[in-house]
């Protein structure tokens, strides 16, 4: 085994190979961008180097200065994680002439699965299933819409290089194929620096099941099982589970061993993942990840081993642990992906500081992987997950349950989650049953993002009750400070010389406004709320955190301020408000305009109205690429556009005013 490691990673899972590599005895390095200073991973490791500025491409990308940080560190292995330079052909061969292990499978492997058209070739050699389709090099746009027209439609378009929903496109009709075609090349060309694509049947409602592998250097190679990947939104993961509901033994072994022979025809090593659509009694092969995916803790919940572990005793030249009939299933797990992220706004990313997070504890049932903390900022270089949460059970409706009530006991404030979402996912009956496949989430979006209701009446009496208290503290603290701290001017808890007093609230939502009215009475508090008057009491539990009755109702919230806006935490679900306030406004996406600004830094691809146009709600108005991902931003409501202030590959800011839509 190895004496000392480097993380050529960041986030969640560069603190997660640490854990092990630090039970393990391993002396651990980490490598940071100069935005990442501070960030878990570096507190968590042993010694870190700073390897580049902000962007990935100026640091977690840059090989030479990632390999440089591990001579200097005297670091005898490099683990790459995910992403990043984890299935990059030329680093793990830039490491092995570095004299330091690369800790994933032989560079030949990966170039052989780099390319998804390569890849099916050469699976179709090892007689492993694949979806009809082309994967061909010759990419000319004619060449491609004839092999389409071939196919017939619907069909998808695929960048070769990629993954993770990047480059992709479904493709309805012929008409549309142009279209889909130069979208999915211009996104594959950000996100890979390669553009080429292959065009795959379209399979309308298949699963996405996974194969875990692992191979060794003795000639050794096992599965551990599957997971059902299918609850995805824009192609990307969001709930993971093992083994995938309904799944027969029959086909759980044909899978596994097909999964084995894949990794057999590329000679593999390590940890690896073959992803496999399943189409009724049929899987076909997709592709395979050459390196540990995001999902795996449900494997090891399930299998009771660390995967890490694996990975770092194979690197090291030791046989796996295991063989195939050591292992077994053992009840189920469920992950859910924490991510910051707007599900009702096109699962947009919500960046900022994060300034409140807290997960339940920890135990048998429950896993918690992050690589925030409290204070932390969400940035707009990097994916914009912040947890993985993950829940075992004896059977399915167990680890269900663990999950749920995790996510409930999940708060996050500063930015917008997708914790609701997540838990309106494992409510629905249709994932209740397991009756998944991959369209689940835009089949069912109304149910899972209904249309936001009134605030509900928990949250104003809290907001209102927090606010209360907040100004009496200010006021306690003037009361200090002046001249005659016991003069009944100077007292904060709503006396009146002969009567009672109120004090009067607008909070703001959107274009709603609620006004609610605070009476001081010496029988105690009464709340005036949009649908009727309560009596109310509370206490304050810690900073931030109230114990609240609201006639004969007890619940607790939380209640956070930045700036006017007011972020409450009640019943597992987030609020966001704005106190009216003439001294310091309201902001714009609380109270609501005809302004449509940058929701993240990025670049305008194209505008797609000219000034004075009219257009109705919901219509594109202008394509952002941010995060290597191509964004439409559309009309909020109907009417007429005022004012253009962008311009097709122009370079904007977080919050640049793109476009102004009056109402008529």
């Amino acid at each position: 085994m190895f004496e000392s490691i480097l993380v050529a990673n960041r986030g969640e899972i560069a603190c997660r190979v640490i854990r092990t590599a630090r039970r393990l005895g391993l002396r651990c390095v980490a490598v940071y961008s100069e935005v990442d200073v501070d960030a878990a991973h570096v507190a968590l490791a042993d010694s870190a180097y700073c390897i580049g500025a902000a962007p990935a491409a100026e640091s977690y990308l840059k090989a030479a200065a990632i390999i440089a940080a591990a001579k200097a560190a005297g670091a005898q292995a490099i683990h790459p994680g995910y992403g990043f330079l984890s299935e990059n052909a030329d680093f793990a061969e830039a490491c092995q002439a570095a004299g330091i292990t690369f800790v994933g499978p032989p560079p030949a492997a990966i170039r052989a699965m780099g390319s998804k058209s390569e890849a099916k070739a050469l699976m179709g050699k090892a007689a492993v299933p694949l979806v009809p389709g082309y994967h061909s090099d010759v990419q000319g746009a004619e060449a491609l819409q004839a092999e389409a027209q071939k196919m017939g439609f619907p069909l998808m378009v695929k960048a070769s290089a990629g993954g993770g929903g990047k480059g992709m496109r479904v493709v309805a009709a012929a008409d549309d194929f142009l279209t889909g075609l130069e979208a999915a090349r211009r996104e594959a060309k950000a996100a890979f620096g390669d553009d080429h694509v292959l065009l795959e049947r379209y399979l309308a409602a298949p699963r996405h099941i996974e194969i875990q592998v692992f191979r060794d250097n003795h000639g050794n190679a096992v599965h551990l099982f599957e997971r059902d990947c299918s609850s995805q939104r824009r192609h990307q993961k969001v709930v993971e589970e093992a083994p995938a509901p309904g799944l027969s033994e029959t086909l759980r072994q044909a899978m596994g061993a097909a999964a084995i022979d894949a990794a057999a025809a590329i000679d593999y090593r390590g940890a690896g993942t073959v992803e496999f659509l399943f189409d009724g009694d049929a899987f076909y092969f997709m592709e395979m990840n050459t390196r540990l995916q995001v999902e795996h803790p449900v494997t090891e919940m399930i299998a009771g081993v660390d995967l890490v572990e694996w990975q770092l005793r194979v690197a090291a030249g030791e046989a796996l642990p295991l063989s195939q009939d050591q292992l077994a299933i053992t009840g189920h797990a469920i992950e859910a992906r924490v991510y910051a992220e707007d599900p009702a706004n096109g699962f947009l990313p919500s960046t900022g500081s994060l300034l409140h997070l807290e997960f339940p504890a920890e135990d048998m049932g429950l896993r918690i992987d992050s690589g925030v903390r409290p204070g932390d900022a969400v940035s707009v270089f990097y994916d914009p997950m912040i947890a993985k949460i993950i829940a075992w059970g004896e059977d399915r409706a167990t680890a269900l349950r663990r999950l749920d009530r995790a996510l409930s006991r999940t708060e996050i404030a500063g930015v917008v989650s997708n914790v609701a979402f997540v838990r309106a996912i494992l409510a629905h009956p249709v994932f209740q049953q397991g009756a998944l496949d991959t369209g689940f989430i835009d089949q069912h979006r109304e149910a899972l993002l209904p249309a936001s209701g009134p605030v509900p009446d928990k949250v104003l009496a809290a907001l209102t009750l927090a606010e209360m208290r907040w100004r009496s503290g200010q006021a306690r603290l003037a009361a200090a400070g002046s001249d005659d701290p016991h003069s009944p001017w100077q007292l904060t808890n709503g006396w009146r010389l002969n009567s009672e007093t109120h004090t009067d609230l607008t909070f703001l939502q959107g274009e709603d406004v609620y006004s609610v009215t605070l009476h001081f009475r010496p029988e105690g508090l009464g709340l005036v709320l949009p649908s009727g008057e309560y009596a109310v009491s509370f206490e304050e539990i810690a900073e931030d955190h109230l114990a609240i009755r609201l006639d004969r109702e007890s619940f607790r919230a939380r209640i956070l301020r930045e700036g006017p806006r007011r972020w409450v935490l009640v019943d597992g679900a987030v609020h966001i408000l704005a106190l009216q306030d003439l001294l310091h406004g309201v902001p714009e996406d609380v109270a609501g305009s005809g302004r449509i600004a940058a929701p993240m830094p990025g670049k305008v691809m194209a505008v797609l109205v000219q000034q004075g146009d009219q257009v109705s709600q919901g219509a594109p108005l202008l394509r952002l690429e941010a995060m290597k991902m191509e964004h439409t931003l559309t009309a909020p409501h109907d009417g007429r556009v005022d004012a253009l202030n962008c311009a097709a590959g122009e370079l904007v800011d977080e919050g640049h005013e793109l476009v102004v839509l009056v109402e008529n």
